[in-house]
Order: structure tokens, then sequence, then C-alpha cells
């Protein structure tokens, strides 16, 4: 029985490649067959599972010299389609010259849209949930519960980055205004039921099973399983969930998730934040007291769980600063003040801050104003230090008693990634002399060099494997031609199967973590969107004029 399961899962996966891996002699996917009215399940239940579908190459092959393979699903295995979007994708991949790298941001820009919205629902009416099931916040609004590709989970800072590239043509099609409206309004239910978590569980109505995490956690404030997959306590989850309305409005004008329980929202993420912001030890008595949130796990890893007891090492007080007990790419903090993500929070909180006032939401915007200041003021007085090589340099992480960590790790946010963030200028000088300080062996212990490749890696996967992103993010923050195609070259030379990997190994290329990684994909598109407006000329040749898809 388990072999014919298995011959049947093959022979679907064979008859969908087959479908869409037929290419014209341009190497373009021919136009699929139609699937006659009623049959769309039926087809949808002989889709290959792209956690292994995206493993192997599947044809026409690019006509550059790599012959990257295009690992789009069949249309009707994708799980969300925007005609804008395939407006962009033949846009930008007819003009570019490199075909390799057009292939690539042809699998790379869709594939959020394309495999990880698993479920959408437009918010007609209230939704019903499975009998011992409270109602769990305002379902009846449009909904969108976006994975992070191969674990079928959402992270709120990842979903937020997978949708980045698709906010400047929300105001031009409803259906992507509503997809993205709809990842506001259900990450707003998960701060709401668990402000200290990372990673979430498809919400309740959409009737999808959890999945484990396979770890042993003890966490306090405890949680629901079946809500939350992952409950590290990171500010950027809580930073990004706010990028997600401040793009959101930026891009649309709309003030649709502007509602009760987005407003809840935020006064959790305001509570939350004033608990983190406090010292270990009490100003007025030096008494220990203890934090709010502590996390303990089972592991033989240092990086998965907090030393002291789930604490994690002591942080002054007075710094305006607040704490974060992982980092982004989800390792534990050493010093928990740390200074990439305490950056995309302030610049978060002011510009919540002017959403709200215009909104009418006088104090509210008062108290989202003030917390971001105080933390920018707090990077200013305790995140800088002089390096005796690179000068004012900002450090990773710190305590506030004085002490720092001076890396990097390649996870966004970064030091690197802080002008994207919008905390300083990219000219900016103590930022000019970080982005030397991490981009050098001498100054960043995680910067990692190899026959294959190079660039920033971090605790996560070792200290052989570069995360690409780090060389994405190096060529959207650089000016210099050179330094631009390198990175772009770079990372295309790493991305055999014509998608990009979580991270690579440094000696070999076939050596990488992550087949299916929306984040990585994002980014990839986000940043050939920035060089076809900021540099066009490396993308389209001499001469060209840039693009940008707010104006299609």
């Amino acid at each position: 029985m388990v072999l014919l399961s298995i011959c049947l899962l093959l022979l679907a996966g064979s008859f969908i490649a087959s479908v869409q891996g037929t290419g014209d002699s341009h190497g373009k996917a021919k136009q699929e067959p139609l699937v006659a009215a009623g049959d769309e399940e039926k087809y949808k239940k002989a889709c290959p599972d792209y956690n292994h579908y995206s493993i192997f190459p599947h044809r026409p092959w690019s006509e550059g010299p790599l012959k990257l393979p295009y690992q789009r699903p069949s249309t009707h295995c994708r799980t969300f389609h925007s005609p804008l979007v395939e407006k962009v994708i033949e846009d930008i991949t007819s003009r570019m010259r490199d075909k390799d790298l057009a292939r690539l941001f042809e699998n790379a820009f869709p594939n959020t849209l394309d495999t990880t919205i698993r479920w959408h629902d437009e918010g007609t009416g209230k939704k019903k949930l499975k009998h011992g099931q409270e109602a769990w916040g305002q379902w009846d609004r449009v909904q969108t519960f976006v994975v992070t590709g191969d674990i079928n989970a959402e992270w709120l800072r990842d979903s937020t980055n997978q949708l980045l590239q698709y906010q400047g043509l929300a105001k031009k099609e409803k259906k992507l205004e509503n997809l993205i409206l709809g990842a506001i309004n259900t990450q707003a239910e998960f701060v709401i039921e668990s402000p200290y978590c990372n990673a979430f569980q498809p919400p309740p109505p959409s009737h999808q099973p959890a999945v484990g995490n396979g770890q042993n956690d003890h966490v306090h404030p405890a949680y629901e399983p079946v809500r939350v997959f992952e409950c590290k306590w990171e500010i950027d989850s809580l930073a990004n969930f706010l990028a997600l309305g401040n793009q959101f409005h930026a891009s649309t004008g709309s003030k649709a998730f502007l509602h009760d329980r987005y407003f809840l929202a935020l006064e959790t993420v305001l509570g939350v934040l004033d608990q983190q912001a406090k010292p270990t030890f009490d100003p007025a008595t030096g008494k220990f007291q203890k934090n709010d949130y502590t996390f303990r796990r089972t592991t033989n890893s240092a990086t998965e769980t907090l030393n002291l007891g789930g604490v994690g090492n002591p942080l002054a007080a007075g710094t305006g600063l607040v704490r974060s007990a992982f980092r982004p790419s989800d390792d534990a903090t050493i010093l928990q003040f740390l200074i990439p993500s305490n950056a995309q929070l302030s610049v978060e909180l002011k510009r919540t801050a002017a959403i709200l006032r215009s909104a009418g939401k006088a104090q509210l915007a008062k108290d989202f104003e003030g917390a971001g200041e105080r933390i920018e003021a707090g990077i200013w007085e305790h995140g800088v230090f002089t390096h005796k090589k690179y000068g004012e340099v900002f450090a990773f992480e710190v305590d506030g008693y004085g002490s720092a960590i001076m890396m990097d790790d390649a996870n966004i946010p970064s030091l690197l990634a802080l002008p994207l963030l919008g905390f300083c200028k990219a000219s900016n000088k103590i930022y000019q002399n970080t982005r030397t300080m991490v981009l050098e062996k001498a100054g960043n212990p995680y910067y990692l060099t190899g026959r294959a490749f190079d660039g920033i890696g971090g605790p996560h996967i070792g200290l052989q494997h570069v995360w690409p992103m780090s060389r994405l993010v190096q060529a959207m923050t650089s000016s210099d031609d050179q330094e631009i195609v390198e990175a772009l070259n770079a990372v295309k030379a790493t991305s055999k199967l014509g998608l990009v990997h979580e991270s690579i190994n440094v000696e070999r290329v076939t050596d990488y973590t992550r087949s299916w990684f929306a984040w990585a994909n994002s980014v990839f598109a986000q940043t050939i969107l920035d060089v076809a407006r900021r540099k066009p000329e490396l993308l389209f040749g001499k001469g060209a004029e840039p693009y940008r898809i707010e104006d299609i």
C-alpha cells in the first residue's frame, strides 16, 4: 500500500512537471491545458509537495550559460494568482540582458504567491470553528496565512518580508490589496494571543492541522501549542508586525486595517515593550527582578536556549533599549540589547505613530512616538563604540554596562541593513565604518570566505555556510556598480536549482540548506527591483530607463 501511494505521488508529480516543463524556443513555459470546470480540486490533489518539487530541476532551461531551471509550480497548483505580478515578471525579464539572472527573478519574485499562501479568506461572514474551539478574534475580516516555505508555520518576520515586494502593487490590484490586508489582520490576532512568540500555527478557522516543532520547551508566559509553533521572544517579530501595516499604508493610503482588533494588538505591543525594557536588577534596591519572559529548551546547542534559568545575561537600567532573547536567526542573544532589532523597532514605532495621529488616536500615537524616540536615543548612546581599527561603529549587541558583541549576522534586521530599515542613511559615517567592519573577516567573525562563495553567515548554520541574503543586502546598500554586479553574480552562481537557498557552503555550492525558503527568494526579488530603479543600466544595458513597479 505504501509503495502504491509513493508510485501514485511520483506519477502525479511527473504529470504536472511534464505539463509545465516544456518550453518554446525562447525558454518560455508553454501555456498549460485548461482544466474542465469542476475538476480544479481533483487537479490540486495531484499537485506534488513543493518541498519535494523544489529539489529537482524542471524545464525549460534558461538561455544563459547556467541553464537554470523553471521552478514555478503548475498554474493550477499555485496558491495565489496575480495578473499584475505576472506583468512585472514579463516587464523585467524581457528587458534583462542576463538570462540566467532573469530566470532567477522569474522563479523568485512570485515564489511567495505561488507556494506559501496556505489560507486566504475574503472575510464574507463569521467563521465556524470546530467543536470545542472558542471564537479567537474577529475572523469575519479578511485573513491571510503565509507560511515560510518548507515549514507549515508563519513567522511574523518572514511573512512581512515575503510580501514586501508586492506592496508597491497593492494599490493597483484589489486582490493583492486584500491579500496583504488579510495578512495584517491575521498577524494582529497572533500578536493579541501570544505577543512573545515568533512563529504560529494555521489559524483555527482554516481547519488546517497544527504541526509539532519536535522540541521540549518550557516557556513563560505559557501558550497553546495548537496556536503557536515556536515561542522565541524576538523584538523584530513585533517590529515586522508594525512594518507590515506601515508599508501597506504607505503604498495604498488605506486605513482599512485600523480597527478595534488592530488597536488592541498595538496596545499589546506597548505592554510587552514596557515589560522588556526593564533591567535585570531593580535600580532602586539593586535586587534581582525576574523577567516576565523565560525560555528553556532541552537541547545540546547553546544557541537554542537561554542561560541563567531561561532569563539570559544581566542588563543595565536606564538605557531606553528593549531586550530581545533571540535574534532574527532564531539563535539566542548573548547580550540581549540587540542593536539592529532595536533600530528597526524604533523606526516602525514612529511610523505607526504618524498613522495613528492621522487616524485621531492622539494618545496612542504619543505613546508610540515616545517609545520610538527612547529606543533611538538608547542606540546612539549605548550602541556606538570606538573600534581601534574602524573608528566609531555600531555594536551588534550590548548590555548597557559597557560590554558589546562586535559582529553581524546575515538575517534582517542586521547592522548591514540599517539603511534599508530606515534607521540611518547609507552615507552616515558611523554606518559606513560599520559596513566596512562587518564585510571583512578582520572585523566580523561571521564573515566567511571560501573557494565557492563568501559573505556573512552566523551561528545558526555553522562556520562554513554563508547566507545569500547577506550578499543581496550588500548590493542594496551599495552605490558601487562593481560591488552590486559581483554580489548579484555570486548569488546567481549559487542558485543552481533556480531558487535562492537559506545558506551555501563556502567551499561547494552543492552543499546548501533549504531548497525552498520563500524569504530568501523575496529578498532576491527586492534586490532586482531595487537595482532596476537605482541602476537600471546594470540589468537592462546602457541608457536604460529606471523601472518602478509603482508606475506600471
